[in-house]
């Protein structure tokens, strides 16, 4: 197929997000999911937990509720965490309609085994052992690949949204959304992908900080693009720390799960000392900006590298049983969990704001939506209960691909547009500059805009973003585009929003904790950033 690619909806992301909505549209419309990498290579394959909803006597859609906002510090809207908890059950039938094996009650009758994890009043979430992700995953993309509506474009990293900026015509065009410039790592070629419709799926920006439980790809890029197209963004000050990320000197990023502490594991000092009482009556049970602040606490006031996170008590045939994943995988790396306690680090693991959305996921730019991690729906607030984070995805997925069939007759046909214009650039012969800035960015990112942030500390990001974005900006300007510069210019630009964010708010709340502001406000209030209003 020749530039530019026409189809009806166009959707950036293949994890659970964007799969979802494809799934939903392909009945009526012709879909292409555009994936940077493999379809499987994103954020959601590397789930570990599982799905929170209520799906057993004794849990109510009011206690979910409660649960999530009370993680959220109150900054969630009730109204979007109620139609999510109403919905999950529905998305958890939809996958085991899918083939997704959850694992089974031990009990007679019981039709999932459930687990408890840190914020959960109830036992509620729903797994596949301890690869979740994974499985789900599994389940979207064979189901996608299978279905003939729905193209599967792996290996294309989105550069920018097509707008009316971009239609080649000298009348007024209406403000609205017509598709993207996609990177193609095959041909090394930008080409146009064009719809009715467009859906971020891009899931978020964890790859900003030096330390990351996520794969390389969440680099804010779907943020990024929405904010350069005139969207708000909101509450991007809000990036949750796993509390338990394993420390290794080869494996930087491999997460173990908050269910090991919902199951009973314990976390200990060097010397063997539960610290956990000290932060928290509900001590490793506690929401994850307690237990991540906890951790970082003691690190630093014992200057330790790392701390324990110990299960032995549990016993074997529990552990492996339970954890299988996790068990044969640190057995690879010489740590038996069965008899020796996991040295943890807290790392960077979820962008709880976004671009933006309403309860059918649409931004403010016509015909362009967001779902998941991208978007900032209301769900999350100040911090992300566990386990539902792919719920997000799968519910609102579903209310994407409604809400775009409802509006179908009224979302224009794509106009013509410009192709991608690279007459005035040249190959780069400086690619160390991309490697330079990407290092130093997410090094002053942690050490500034980290867990624990203070004034000075985000006056300093700001000073060193604000040249980082000029010389990334020179640089995009004089040279042909590559992966490695989209991704940077995405980060640099999100760092940007992080920081705006952060400087804003005078107070902690949630997972933004500030030593010059430790008390929270009475009344909770969101941080939204306009591009159109001058700061």
């Amino acid at each position: 197929m020749s530039d530019p690619h026409d189809y009806d909806v166009v959707v950036v992301g293949s994890g659970a997000a964007g799969l979802t909505t494809a799934l939903g549209l392909a009945a009526r419309f012709r879909v292409v999911v555009l994936a940077k990498g493999g379809v499987s290579e994103g954020s959601t394959a590397w789930a570990q937990g599982g799905i929170a909803a209520v799906l057993e006597p004794g849990d109510t859609i009011e206690s979910h509720v409660e649960d999530t906002m009370i993680a959220g510090g109150g900054l969630n809207d009730r109204a979007t965490v109620t139609y999510v908890a109403e919905h999950a059950a529905s998305a958890i039938d939809r996958l085991a309609d899918l083939g997704v094996p959850f694992n089974v009650g031990e009990q007679v009758g019981e039709r999932f085994h459930l687990t408890r994890e840190g914020g959960h009043s109830h036992r509620r979430i729903a797994h596949v052992d301890d690869a979740t992700g994974w499985a789900v995953q599994d389940a979207l993309a064979k189901a996608a690949a299978a279905h003939p509506n729905i193209t599967l474009a792996t290996g294309h990293a989105v550069v920018d949204l097509i707008t009316e900026r971009h239609v080649d015509t000298a009348r007024f065009v209406a403000r609205a959304c017509h598709g993207v410039y996609a990177f193609d790592t095959a041909t090394r070629r930008v080409e146009r992908y064009t719809g009715r419709a467009v859906v971020l799926a891009t899931g978020g920006a964890s790859r900003v900080y030096q330390f990351s439980t996520n794969p390389d790809g969440s680099t804010g890029d779907g943020i990024a693009m929405a904010w350069r197209a005139g969207c708000r963004v909101s509450n991007m000050e809000f990036n949750q720390f796993h509390p338990t990320c394993l420390y290794h000197p080869r494996v930087k990023n491999f997460l173990i799960t908050e269910a090991m502490r919902g199951e009973g594991g314990r976390l200990l000092l060097p010397d063997g000392t539960r610290f956990m009482a000290s932060y928290d009556e509900r001590m490793e049970l506690a929401p994850r900006d307690v237990v991540a602040r906890a951790i970082d606490a003691e690190i630093k006031r014992l200057g330790l590298s790392h701390v324990r996170l110990d299960m032995t008590h549990l016993g074997a045939d529990f552990i492996i049983h339970h954890f299988p994943m996790i068990h044969a995988r640190l057995v690879e790396l010489g740590i038996d969990c069965t008899t020796q306690s996991i040295p943890v680090v807290p790392a960077a693991h979820y962008t709880c704001g976004g671009v933006l959305v309403d309860i059918a996921g649409r931004t403010d730019l016509p015909g362009l939506y967001a779902v998941g991690e991208v978007s900032q729906s209301g769900l999350h607030g100040a911090n992300r209960l566990a386990s539902n984070s792919i719920l997000e995805c799968l519910v609102f997925g579903v209310a994407v691909a409604d809400d775009i069939a409802a509006a179908w007759d009224m979302l224009p046909a794509p106009p013509r547009t410009r192709a991608w214009d690279e007459s005035r650039v040249t190959d780069s012969d400086e690619e160390v500059v991309v490697s330079h800035n990407w290092a130093e960015l997410r090094r002053f990112m942690w050490d500034y805009v980290g867990i624990v942030r203070s004034t000075k500390r985000l006056e300093r990001a700001a000073h060193r973003v604000k040249t980082l974005r000029k010389e990334v900006h020179d640089y995009y300007s004089d040279f042909r585009v590559t992966p490695d510069l989209i991704e940077l210019r995405n980060l640099v630009q999100v760092a940007d929003l992080i920081v705006r964010s952060a400087r804003r708010r005078h107070e902690s709340r949630g997972l933004h904790y500030s030593l010059d502001y430790p008390a929270t406000d009475a009344i909770p209030r969101d941080t939204i950033l306009d591009p159109w209003t001058r700061d």
